[in-house]
């Protein structure tokens, strides 16, 4: 009987690093999943979690002896000072232990790099041209990798995707666009008519997945694109809409108070939030239409795993326990306002 591919996952419990646990282990392969000392992970058949600091390649290139790929799912905190002083050292320990193992490396990437004169349709060989710290950041650590597999020890490709959403907190869609959603709110961060691309992290894993078993028809180094979801904030706003009803949010054929985040107060905020001035760098991206066109993608393992749209909303709203009735979230509320000794006593 054939043993199992094996992978590595580092920073196994971050948004990206959970969801492609999940996908890999659910596909049938032995999973390691890195997360840093003293931290631990979810019962997953088929996975072994090993606490290990990123750099520690030997201990963690004898724990995954014979992997054949290892997933980058290691991202600095949403802030310039922490990847100008962590970006190249976290993408620096992920080549190490892929060529230790001469494994194939494989990175999650954003458009970051195409910068605010980005064309409608990014293609993978689409011109870059970051106008953002981050986005050169991301070009360099691009760059660092594909240097790294020059001399035939490991390969690496780059999977770019738009706006994540779903397995976890910490991204536009919980932060800004639903967080009042119970009351009937949707706050979009740009125009309602502008396309931008958006990946649900599961189906994204899943193209993970799908790429990992294709990988000996891989060059040495390549850059594919998980075309997602192009959505506008309309779209966005009807499915919310259809959600809101279902959930008595909104009465039956209620409108849904459609607001604009206030860039004005974002950056003022960013004077003494570090994260609410790395976020207005990236105004751009909502203001400018674009669609990532997955034409590698599709050549190298035919159609992308492809849930669509309101489906995958309300898995990512379920995640977020948002997904209760209009009763429910007010004995939650009442319950939250009561004193303390009513709350003990319940």
């Amino acid at each position: 009987m054939t043993e199992p591919a094996t992978v590595l996952i580092l920073g196994a419990r971050g948004r990206f690093g959970l969801a492609a646990t999940r996908a890999f282990a659910q596909a049938g392969w032995r999973v390691l999943a890195q997360l840093r000392p003293g931290a631990s992970g979810p019962a997953i058949p088929g996975v072994v979690w090993l606490n290990a600091q990123p750099g520690d390649t030997a201990w963690l290139a004898a724990a995954a002896h014979g992997a054949a790929v290892v997933v980058q799912g290691l991202s600095p905190v949403y802030t310039h000072a922490a990847w100008r002083r962590d970006l190249p050292g976290l993408t620096q320990a992920a080549i190490d232990v892929a060529r230790e193992l001469g494994a194939l490396l494989m990175l999650p990437a954003s458009v970051y790099n195409f910068g605010a004169t980005m064309p409608p349709l990014l293609r993978e060989d689409t011109a870059q041209a970051a106008s953002t710290f981050k986005g050169r950041m991301r070009m360099t650590s691009e760059a660092q990798v594909r240097a790294a597999t020059q001399d035939g020890r490991m390969q690496a490709v780059v999977i770019r995707g738009g706006d994540f959403f779903g397995s976890g907190t910490g991204a536009w869609l919980d932060e800004v666009m639903v967080k009042d959603i119970q009351r009937g709110r949707f706050t979009h961060p740009g125009p309602l008519n502008v396309p931008t691309a958006w990946a649900w992290l599961p189906d994204m894993a899943r193209s993970f997945v799908a790429v990992a078993g294709q990988r000996h028809r891989l060059p040495a180094f390549e850059t594919l694109h998980f075309a997602g979801y192009s959505l506008t904030g309309q779209d966005w706003a009807d499915a919310l809409a259809d959600i809101a009803w279902e959930c008595g949010w909104l009465p039956p054929g209620g409108q849904l108070h459609t607001g604009s985040l206030s860039w004005p107060m974002m950056r003022a905020l960013g004077l003494v939030l570090p994260k609410m001035a790395a976020l207005c760098e990236m105004r751009y991206q909502w203001h400018t239409p674009h669609t990532l066109v997955n034409t590698r993608m599709a050549a190298l393992t035919g159609a992308e795993p492809h849930t669509p749209f309101p489906e995958a909303l309300r898995a990512a709203l379920a995640e977020l326990g948002l997904l209760t009735s209009r009763k429910e979230t007010t004995v939650k509320e009442a319950r939250l306002r009561a004193p303390v000794f009513e709350r003990s006593a319940s």
